[in-house]
This record gives C-alpha cells, structure tokens and sequence, in this order.
C-alpha cells in the first residue's frame, strides 16, 4: 500500500541519518588546568537547581548543575573568577567568585522579556515578538481532571473560549478563537504536537443523542511542557489553510543534555459529584397539574378515585426518584512515570501513565494509557537527529446522554412522570412515556469504543554554518477507531427488532514530510536578519467499515455473525495538500521589527485552476521603551507597540470532493441488479474561504517586569465563505457547496500579570484576562436553520448561532394566557413572528488566577467567567407543559409557579395544551440568561524540602488537595449554563438532557526520584 510505502521511506531517511551520525561522531577531551566547584541553589527555598548553565568569562566551555545543584569544571585561569550564571526561570547572576568551593544563589525571575516563545516553525525572544501569541506552562492546570487538555486552558487564554458541553470526559468541547469564521467549514483550531498536524475531527458514527467523542483526549496532559497559543494573522499565516481559526502549538516535554536521570511519579485520586440536579415536582404535585389542565380544556380530571374510573386522588400517588438512580459519586483516578535525563549529546524522556475517569451519570465512563518516548540525539556539532512517540489506547463506555428517547439515560432518568411506577400491574419492569426502563437500560447497557492512535515524527538537523540551518522532517498521526453497540430485547432500540448490533471500524492517518532551511544573523551591533524556507507535502486519508445486524435468538447472542439479517458498510476519502513558504524578518537595535511572509497551498479539494491559494502576512513592532525620550522612565522595562495584517485559508470541515460531480452505487440495485445514481452535482468554480486579519497591541512590562500586561484590538473578514446550498427538488439533487457567506469578528483582548509580594517566606501572583467578541454575518442569500426544532438561525446582519423565537412580553393577569410579540401585526402568532432574540457569544469572557506561597505551602485558586451570552433551556420546555403531556413527560418544580386565577402576576402561563399558545414550541420564555463566575480551582500543596527528605531517595515531593467547580454563581435555572445537547458547531447554545460539569475532590503527590 502506498502509506507502507511513505512508512520505509521515511524509515530509510531515519536510518541514513544515523549512519551518518556514527560516521561523524567524534569525542574531545579537556585539559586539565585548575578547577572551579560549587552549589547553584534558590535564594528564597535553598533548594538545589538542576540544570543551571554556569559560564566563565572568556571562555567557551560551560557547565550544568547535576541534580544537587552542584558543579566543577576546569580552567587555566586563576581565582577570582567572573561568572554568568543562568537557569530557566530565574534571574541570570553575573558575579566574581573569590574562593572555591562557592555557593551561588539564584532570584526566580518574573515574566522574563528574554523568555523563548515557540511560533511558526522557529522560537523567537518574547520582546521581540510581533505576533499576537499566548503561552500557557501546562503545569499549572495538568491535574485539573479532564478528559482532554484543551479543556484545562479554559480561561487560561485572552480570546479563547473553550466550553465543555457536557459532564461526561472525554466528549468533544467547543474551542474557539478570536470568534467563528465559516458556517460549512471547520471553525476549530489547528493542533500541533511537536511540529504534528494533529487530526481533531471525531471518528464517532454511533448515535449518542447529538454527543461526540474528543480526539484530543488521546492525548495526555502530563506530557505535556507548555502550549503556544497563536492568535492573529502574522503569527499564523505560516500555517496557511490550516490557520484561519488560530493555532495550538503542543510542546511536550523533553530531556536536557547533561541531566542527571531522574525519575518523576505523579499520583491522584478522588471523587466527582453533580453540584445539584433538577428540582421535579412530587407524584401528587404532578397529578394536580395534570387535573389542572384537563379542568382548562373542559374535560373530567384523570386523577379521581378509581372507583370512578381515575387514576386514584392526587395525595394517593407515589414519587419515585430516578435521578438518585442514574447518577452517581464517580472515581476519578490517575498515574503517571516518566524518566528523563541526557549526557552530553543525548536527551531522553520515556513516560507512561494511566487516566480513568467516571461519569456522575451511570454507566458512562473514559480511560486512557499512554507512552511516550523522546529522543534528540548530538550527533556532531553540525548534526542531530531526533524523534517525539506518542502511543495511547483510549476507552470510552459511552452513553446517550443528549436528544433522543431511545436508549437516553438520562432523558429515561429526567423525563419520566415522577408519579409513574417502573413496574407494571404484574411486577415486571418496564419502559414508561416513550422513554427506557432506567434499571433495565443501566442493567443493560453495551455501547463502547476504543481508540488507538499513535502521533509522532522522526527529523534530522544540520547546522550547515553558525547562521543557517536545515530541517527535515516527517510525522504521522494514526488513529484506528473501534466502536460497538448492542441493544437487546428488552431496550426500545432492539426489542422491535429482536435486538439490534452495530459494529464499526474508522481508521484515519494523516502524514506530513516537511523541509525548512533557517537562516539568522547578527550583522554587527545592531541589525538582525533573519529569513525561513520551507515546503510541506501532506496526505490525508479515511476509511469505514461498518456492519449491522437485526434478530437474535436470544439476548445471550450479540456478534453480529449471530443475528438473522446482516448489512454492511464501506466508504473512505482522501485528500492531499502541497505547500511552500518563506518569511523573512529584519530588527534594527531591537527596537524596530517587522517582518513579511507568504505560503501557497495547493489543495486536491478543489479542481484545477482553482486548487492554488497563497496567504501573505505583514507585521511591524516599536519598542518605543528603547526610544531616548522613555529612557529615564524608572518603572518602565518595555514599551512596544505592534501590528499586523495576514490572510489565511479554510478548505477543513467540506468533504474532500465537494467540488465534483459524484456517482454512488449504494441503494441502487433493482431487482438484484447493481447500479448507480447521480449523489452530487459539480461545482468547478469552488475555491478557498479567505480570512483577511488586522490586529494592532500594545505590550508593556512595568515595575521591574512584576507587572506585564497586553491588550489587543483585532479585525477579521472572512469571504468566499464555504456554505452547503439547498437546491430544488426538480434539479434532482438536494444541495452543493458554494463559496456564498462573509462573516466579520472583531473585539479585544487584555491579559495582565502582577507579582504583588515577594520576599523570603511569602509570594503572592496573578493573572487575570478578559475579551469580547463581536460576530456579525454580513453576507448571507438565505437564512440557515439550525438544532432542534429550528432554534438557531443564522441570517444576515446578526451573529451566528442565533436564537430564533417567539418573543413572549408577558402573561395577562386576567386570563393567564401568554402574550407574544406580533412582528408581522397579522393579529396572529405564526412561524412570521419568529425573531432573534440573543446569541451564544458573551459580551465579555475570561479567567483569574492567584497564585499563593508561603514557606513551603502553594494555594492556587482560579475562576472563569462569561458575561452576556444566552442560552435556550429546552429542558424546561418539556418539563413546563403545566399537565398538558400528562404520563408523557415529567413536570419540573418550577411549573408551580404558574398563574392560577384573575390578578396572578407571573412569567408562567396557564396550561392550554402542547405547542399551542401558552406553550408554544421556540418560545423565548426558556431563553435564559448564560452568565456565570466558576469557581474553577482551587489547590493547596505542601512541598517537602531537600533537608526534610533526608537521606530518602526523592529529591522532590508534594503532596496536594485540589478542589474543582467549587461554586457557580449564575442566574441560569438550568444545571450548567455551558451545556448543550449537540456537539455538532452549529447547534451550541441548547441545553437538554445533558449532565453538569461534576464538582470534583482529589487528593495528590508529585515524587521525583
């Protein structure tokens, strides 16, 4: 197969690589003069530094601290000697050192302005930075018990919004960047995991009521060093097609050269819980709705004594809770090793680890084991050689925890009268208003997948001259995904049937070859160039085979081989993309920036002559703190004032032959006779979206760099939108993909950072960021409808993910019946009164963190917020019928509430019947206020000194208490104001049947050996 074949191919390069490498390799040897000993410690704790880099003036040579911060090397010079003295984190020591042995101390630096940020295919020094680019240290939020990493940055970034849809770990979250930018194409961002495109579309075909699974949760956050957030055209239009909704740059974590082994243990364990569940009326609260409504309509009252042919009194009926019965106190539970180290011309880093997860609702639940191997190996001055392995097997015990009656725990947990026994007249279990027996569906429940992906790259490095450097390298993400269901006789979904399996197997690889040659010189004392060529050859392919089977002979049998009637499924696409690229950048005294780059795409997706799209990007940057007149500005560290305008592509999210006419066999037979039909109609002309970007900040760092700060004003356009069109039933085909839709987004973004306190026993740090974004469709033919019973709308002149519906004003206090607004003033309330009522966006979103010390305790706590976006609580749509669906659906707490006589004053109409007036279907009754403050973290840690452990084999250990989702301060009635029942992009913004984030406690220890 041609993937075996691009596999050998890519192992040749590796193994011609290193025969070069022993080739070349060669040792030298010191001579030995005189010699220099000592010990780099930290001046507040007086622990040792590993890996301090110490450097004597005038001289090439320099050493590392081992693992007791201690370190020799030897010199022709005599006492004193002039040192530099340098490790990560810490202030650089310039000092003289009168005897030997010394000890050095070592101050932990605030935010440094020399600080390496990783961007497009290169680092480059924070104060010379011109993108718009976030770094977030992983190791702040990794034990924040997630399915996925990119959950654990919610907050963390300005501009970013992350919202987990639901409870359950593992499920696919909704990220985005600096707003939304396409309707039909793909809105999320472009993962790379040490320089690997990552694959982040779900593989999942079985039916979870509107839930996906993350592909990102393959991933584990423990491996994890730092993650670059790039955000604005300068800093991602080297990523071309792949950059229009921003990119995650994923750095795992590495051995150093000269480290000592050391062996890292991270354990925890602890319990999760729903804060609060919904509050549901009792079984004869529910019966007196029930009565209440049959009174309005005229017709006898169902609950009367049964003598009389009712259903028994109101008081006479039982409750039963079956919320107690789906949800749970889940374990969380987590185990990681890792072993790094390096000698002079070798790094190392091996870790393996295991994640298990419950969900508060039964029987759902998430593991992970991953492994991980990095290796970089010297092989001369010039040329290294290195590759980054990620392998993880992910299992999932997946649930319909969103629409649907069939096999939906939690609408057969939520949704079912109270009052309603689950047992009939004879005892038996069964199934009640068209929902699952809940015991029979926990009992019987067999819905699973497993995921094994491997991510990883080999590259080869050569340093042809001090300033220009070429890399090659080739990636592979791998990802086969198993999935299975089985619903027996005695479940909804298989009893019509005599039970029903499903059976399928995705497998989906991408593969990456990469070249770019850097080059980077000083010229003198104060220019700086610096130029990148590169090009990219990349493949995408996908398959499915999946099988079906219909009768079994009893519920013991479940492979598919088993059942009476059989039926299969195949289908794959593929697609390819070429690249080239440049960029080159000049600095003159690190106080004037700028820099240009271009990068053309072409892609398979298209057809010829429209196959090519190329994405120039130009940023400048003015660090007026290096200007003569701020000179003498004591408090004034860095002053720079950037900006920056770029295009980016989008062609991710269509399908990799939207632009050609396609022929399917499938369902075409007649009489036993294979044929085929027309499935799509051409469209030739179908090119790239294109996102222009303008952005223009200001970044400042003040007070001896403890208070830094950035603020960001951006612009977006996106046109040639990609947008699938519904075309006439008399063309014979029901739509294609057209480039018809514009969408802007702009807003601003603040973060800030303060070192308040610092001395010898105390510190005390924040961060805080907050950003608003506008979203406006500004050209759409056609409005487009979306979600459950057409609640979101986009339309022209609004934002997407709208909500579309009747506006009720209020509930006359005479009769108790709803009064809509009439857009169309026809006197009647039809679908032409529908109208935006709010959108998903907030008007501002962020998080705040501080981060306390106090000898050798640490207490973090963290919270995230959004102001102003709404959300549609479909929830209550169903559970406010007021008795109108009687045995149908349950009768929330809330119903209560509803006007009862002539003078009442309340939101809540009297019950008239399902969908008519009073509880119309869209109604903007249940479209609630979104806003919250969560209590996101809060950790408390105590950190054992080198003195304290003694002669015990750990250098290291922490034991720690971490709380998450403490609290949620919100007006939204609903249990999570970030639910939603669907995790397709386009249906955000409703909540129904979807378990809350769960309030989780856990106890930790972080070893190093």
């Amino acid at each position: 197969m041609k993937y075996r074949r691009v596999f050998s191919y890519s192992l040749s390069i590796f193994f011609i690589w290193a025969s070069i490498a022993a080739v070349l390799a060669q040792e030298t040897k010191p001579i030995i003069n005189a010699s220099l000993s000592g010990t780099v410690i930290d001046a507040t704790t007086k622990e040792p530094i590993e890996g301090a880099t110490v450097q004597l003036e005038a001289v090439t040579h320099n050493v590392k601290t081992d693992r007791k911060g201690k370190f020799s090397f030897v010199t022709g010079q005599k006492l004193p000697f002039k040192l530099t003295v340098t490790s990560v984190g810490y202030t650089t020591q310039n000092l003289v050192i009168e005897t030997s042995p010394a000890i050095i101390e070592l101050n932990r630096s605030t935010e440094s302005l020399d600080e390496v940020v990783v961007v497009g295919y290169t680092t480059i020094a924070k104060k010379n930075l011109i993108g718009a680019v976030d770094r977030v240290s992983q190791q702040a939020v990794k034990d924040i018990p997630t399915g996925s990493f990119d959950a654990q940055l919610q907050g963390k970034v300005a501009g970013m919004q992350v919202a987990a849809s639901s409870g359950i770990p593992g499920d696919a979250l909704h990220v985005r960047l600096r707003g939304a930018t396409s309707i039909n194409a793909d809105n999320n961002p472009l993962y790379v995991i040490d320089g690997v495109f990552l694959n982040s579309e779900s593989l999942q075909t079985i039916n979870t009521g509107g839930k996906a699974t993350s592909p990102i949760a393959d991933l584990s956050p423990s491996d994890i060093e730092h993650v670059e957030v790039l955000k604005d055209a300068e800093a991602t239009a080297l990523y071309g097609s792949r950059g229009a909704n921003g990119v995650i740059l994923i750095t795992t974590k590495r051995g150093k050269n000269a480290q000592s082994a050391k062996i890292d243990i991270n354990l925890y364990a602890g319990k999760a819980k729903a804060a609060k569940l919904w509050e549901l009326t009792s079984g004869p609260e529910h019966a007196e709705l029930v009565n209440e409504y049959f009174k309005n309509i005229g017709q006898a009252q169902p609950f009367r004594p049964i003598a009389d042919g009712g259903r028994g009194l109101p008081a006479e009926q039982q409750t039963y809770d079956r919320l107690s019965e789906a949800f749970r106190t889940a374990g969380v539970y987590n185990a990681d090793l890792s072993v790094y180290g390096g000698s002079d011309n070798t790094a190392y880093y091996l870790s393996a680890g295991y994640n298990k997860q419950e969900s508060i609702l039964k029987p759902i639940s998430f593991d992970r084991a991953n492994f991980r191997f990095n290796i970089d190996q010297k092989i001369n001055n010039k040329l290294k050689i290195g590759s980054s392995n990620g392998i993880s097997r992910t299992g999932r015990n997946q649930g319909r925890a969103g629409d649907g009656p069939q096999g939906g725990i939690l609408q057969a947990a939520l949704h079912t009268p109270t009052y309603l026994s689950p047992y009939n007249d004879q005892g038996v279990l069964v199934g009640r208003a068209g929902f699952d027996n809940l015991t029979l569906l926990l009992d019987n429940y067999d819905v699973g997948s497993t995921s094994l992906r491997y991510i990883g790259n080999v590259y080869g490095e050569y340093q042809i001259t001090p300033a220009l450097k070429f890399r090659s390298t080739f990636s592979v993400d791998y990802n086969n995904y198993n999935e299975h269901e089985y619903w027996n006789k005695l479940l909804i979904a298989g009893s019509g049937v005599n039970g029903l399996a499903t059976s399928a197997i995705s497998q989906a690889t991408t593969w990456i070859n990469e070249q770019t040659l850097t080059y980077r010189k000083r010229l003198g004392s104060r220019h700086t160039i610096g130029a990148l060529l590169g090009n990219t050859l990349q493949g995408s392919y996908f398959s499915l085979t999946s099988a079906e089977g219909r009768g079994f002979a009893t519920n013991d049998f479940k492979l598919i081989n088993t059942a009476a009637t059989t039926t299969g499924n195949q289908d794959w696409n593929q697609y390819k993309l070429a690249s080239f690229f440049g960029r080159v950048d000049y600095a003159f005294d690190d106080k004037y920036l700028v820099d240009l780059s271009l990068r053309a795409d072409g892609s398979s997706k298209f057809n010829k002559g429209y196959q090519w799209g190329y994405f120039p990007a130009i940023g400048a940057a003015w660090r007026l703190s290096k200007e003569s007149f701020l000179q003498d500005v004591a408090f004034l560290d860095d002053l720079k004032l950037k900006t920056s305008y770029g295009l980016t592509g989008n062609q991710n999210g269509i399908n990799s032959f939207a632009s050609r006419q396609l022929w399917s066999g499938v369902g075409s037979s007649y009489r036993g006779v294979a044929g085929v039909f027309p499935q799509q109609l051409a469209n030739q002309q179908l090119s790239w979206e294109t996102t222009s970007q303008f952005n223009i900040g200001l970044d400042a760092a003040l007070l001896n760099n403890r208070l830094t700060a950035a603020l960001n004003y951006y612009y977006k356009y996106t046109k040639d939108g990609l947008l699938t069109e519904v075309l006439p039933g008399t063309t014979g085909f029901g739509s294609f993909t057209n480039n018809a839709v514009e969408i802007s987004n702009k807003g601003f973004e603040l973060s800030m950072s303060s070192l308040n306190i610092r001395n010898d026993v105390f510190s005390w740090s924040t961060s805080f960021n907050i950003a608003r974004n506008i979203n406006k469709i500004e050209k759409l033919a056609t409005p487009q409808n979306y979600g459950s019973r057409d609640l979101i709308q986009f339309r022209e002149g609004y934002p997407m993910y709208s909500f579309w519906l009747y506006k009720q004003l209020y509930v006359d206090p005479q009769t108790g019946d709803a009064v809509y607004e009439d857009v169309d003033g026809d006197g009647r309330i039809t679908t032409g009164d529908r109208q935006i009522l709010g959108s998903i966006w907030p008007d501002y979103f962020g998080g705040l963190s501080n981060d306390f010390s106090y000898k050798n305790f640490d207490l973090t706590t963290f919270f995230t917020f959004s102001i102003g976006n709404e959300i549609y609580n479909h929830n209550r749509f169903f559970g406010e019928a007021g008795g109108a669906r009687d045995a149908a659906r349950v009768i929330f707490k809330s119903n209560l509430d509803r006007w009862q006589q002539p003078g009442d004053i309340t939101d809540v109409p009297r019950s008239d019947g399902v969908n008519n007036n009073n509880y119309k279907d869209g109604g903007g009754r249940w479209l609630e206020n979104g806003s919250y403050l969560r209590f996101r973290t809060l950790s408390l840690g105590y950190n054992f000194t080198s003195k304290s452990l003694g002669k015990s084999p750990f250098s290291k250990l922490r034991i720690y208490v971490q709380a998450t989702n403490l609290f949620t301060i919100t007006k939204y009635t609903g249990l999570d104001p970030e639910s939603a029942a669907n995790s397709a992009a386009n249906q955000q913004g409703i909540d129904l049947g979807t378990p809350p984030q769960p309030r989780s406690f856990q106890l930790g220890v972080n070893l190093t050996l």
